[in-house]
């Protein structure tokens, strides 16, 4: 009886299994992504989180059935992003006064010729900041790099050393309360 042997597998090959199975697998996988999300923005973050733990296997060449071990991690990760209920972000938040505006909409309108428009944006800016300030340290962190400075939950968790789902939960917390305050001032200025 012959012992088992470790084969191991130079870089290029790697690069070139992964390629190979980029090129072959990248439409149909897309395909079976696309009906089960959103946005086609969410479809082509699941296929890029498909692909990245593909390149992350030390020991590639051992799948046997690589369109099998690529459709499991699919509908594993399409089922992860259910689970996570996908962390709302404040510009979700609706406000309707002759149709609907989102906030963030509102927010980047040009305010040069309204001065209504100018002192509502600054109010909501001020309420904004008053809100984060409430926070506790960790939530206001995870809002502030997630919203302002555009790193991804994924990013944060990794700079902290936290669980991705610590950091959505502190997301989530820091847009529940940050809502409600807000949600405030959109009643109040809808009353007046």
């Amino acid at each position: 009886m012959e012992p088992a042997r470790t084969i191991l597998m130079s870089k290029k090959e790697k690069e070139n299994i992964i390629s190979h199975t980029v090129n072959s697998y990248s439409e149909n996988l897309m395909a079976y992504i696309k009906p089960k999300v959103k946005t086609k923005e969410d479809a082509e973050d699941i296929l890029q989180e498909v692909w990245y733990q593909l390149s992350n296997l030390t020991n590639i060449s051992d799948i046997v059935n690589i369109g099998h071990w690529l459709f499991s991690v699919t509908r594993n990760k399409i089922t992860d992003s259910y689970r996570k209920k996908k962390v709302e972000n404040l510009e979700d938040y609706t406000y309707e006064e002759d149709g609907e505006f989102l906030i963030k909409d509102i927010l980047l309108l040009d305010n040069d010729k309204n001065p209504e428009l100018k002192l509502f944006q600054e109010e909501i800016w001020n309420e904004l900041f008053n809100a984060l300030d409430e926070l506790p340290e960790n939530q206001r962190l995870v809002y502030v790099e997630n919203e302002f400075n555009d790193k991804t939950l994924q990013q944060i968790a990794d700079e902290h050393n936290e669980n991705i789902k610590t950091i959505i939960s502190r997301k989530t917390y820091a847009i529940k309360h940050l809502r409600f305050r807000l949600g405030k001032l959109y009643q109040d200025l809808k009353n007046n």
